[in-house]
């Protein structure tokens, strides 16, 4: 009846003695004969399938009985609520003083249709999640080819340039490297748990070893044991309260700048210390009008830690081309314009215009700015530029942005202070 019906009738009764389901109902058919005429009698109803059978659940605790009484029901809403209120006059079960109330009349329809709603919006919104847009396609086709990029060093999960990089970023799980993956960083391998492998301390021995974990307690456990079984050159550190398989591409590449030398927060061993330095740094960087800050020593900016082939250049599928071995590039060098690379090298540095250019693949111009704020310019470009000219000294922080954004080469007045140079960046003084 109960798949036919229409309305559930639900009471709940107590009794004031022990009383057990066949009581109930008895007393139920007894006490309703006759009540409301011939047309409702509910033997009559449940004969004719309009009223369904009565379930009762009851039990008996303390010398009294509570339970619940179930009636499914055919009929229309006023001859199913006139039976609901005749339970309400049964006042006795067996020997016992009872009471019947009604605690509601569940319109069964309603209910399934509710469930329809629910499970239309599921499916719904399993259907859009999985449908990919014309305007996501080519993004959608070049994330699924990085994450396909994914290998393993030693049975762990590795982007595919930790065999022959000279810089690798240690970090926590798969999730991460994948997620590192998205955003083009191919040389990131995941130690799989606070037991660093033997295999990650042989590997940081001979390599710019930079620790990129989560800021909790097992980064904490990692940084720790990975400094005594292994080489830690940097550390960096994701955001307060975020991992790193949270984070969007701007967290990721603000994170391995301003990554901090593992000898600075040794002594604290906590990944807070990390976010710390990295605070204070980007405020004097900030007081210092854009030059690189005096908390961090050059080698505290970040280097080739995310690799050229990391670089957002190539995820945005652009070859930098070939370094040059001058200022000016080879006769065979077709991918910039000796004349017009010339003429830039004379107008910004030359003529000590205090200046800083972005310059594409054809050596035509993207952006100008003042040479302090070359770092700025460079890193929030909207199209990476080929080549970086800039009046002014090429310092560590300047090859570090131009190495994550793909810059194939920097032209500057003089060397500055920096103790690694990206192999991807090609340095020439002008002159």
């Amino acid at each position: 009846m109960q798949d036919t019906a229409k309305y559930l009738i639900h009471a709940d009764i107590t009794a004031a003695g022990v009383v057990e389901r066949s009581d109930v109902v008895g007393a139920v058919f007894g006490q309703t004969e006759g009540l409301l005429g011939d047309e409702l009698d509910l033997r009559d109803l449940q004969d004719s399938k309009k009223v369904g059978r009565i379930d009762v659940k009851i039990s008996s605790e303390g010398g009294q009985s509570f339970g619940e009484i179930t009636v499914a029901s055919g009929l229309d809403k006023v001859e199913t609520a006139i039976l609901a209120a005749a339970l309400e006059t049964i006042d006795q079960v067996g020997p016992c003083r009872a009471e019947i109330q009604v605690s509601e009349i569940e319109d069964v329809r309603s209910a399934k249709r509710r469930e329809v709603v629910e499970r239309a919006t599921e499916l719904l919104n399993a259907f859009e999640e999985q449908s990919v847009q014309t305007e996501d396609i080519v993004e959608t086709v070049r994330q699924r080819v990085r994450v396909a990029d994914i290998t393993d060093y030693e049975g762990l999960p590795a982007g595919p340039r930790v065999r022959d990089s000279d810089a690798i970023v240690v970090v926590e799980g798969r999730s991460d490297v994948l997620q590192l993956l998205k955003y083009g960083i191919k040389n990131a391998v995941a130690v799989e748990g606070t037991d660093v492998p033997a295999a990650i301390a042989d590997l940081t021995a001979n390599r710019t070893v930079t620790s990129f974990l989560d800021g909790d307690r097992g980064g904490d456990l990692i940084l720790k044991e990975l400094a005594q079984v292994g080489d830690v050159d940097y550390v960096a550190v994701a955001p307060d309260g975020k991992s790193v398989e949270d984070l969007s591409r701007s967290e990721v590449m603000t994170a391995l700048r301003d990554k901090v030398p593992y000898d600075i927060v040794a002594e604290a061993e906590t990944l807070d210390a990390v976010r710390e330095e990295a605070s204070r740094a980007d405020e004097s960087t900030t007081a210092d009008g854009g030059a690189v800050g005096t908390a961090v020593s050059p080698a505290a900016a970040t280097d080739e830690c995310t690799d050229a082939t990391a670089s957002p250049a190539e995820s945005a599928d652009s070859d930098p081309g070939p370094a040059t071995d001058a200022a000016e590039p080879s006769a065979g060098d077709d991918a910039v314009s000796v004349t017009s690379l010339a003429d830039h090298i004379d107008a910004v540095v030359n003529e000590g215009s205090g200046t800083v250019r972005l310059l594409d693949e054809n050596a035509e111009p993207l952006a100008e700015g003042e040479a302090d704020d070359a770092v700025s310019l460079v890193e929030e470009a909207e199209t990476v530029p080929r080549t970086v000219v800039v009046d002014g000294p090429c310092t560590q922080k300047l090859l570090d942005v131009a190495a994550q954004r793909g810059v194939g080469v920097v032209v500057a007045a003089e060397h500055g202070e920096y103790v690694k140079q990206p192999t991807a960046v090609q340095v020439r003084i002008a002159g």
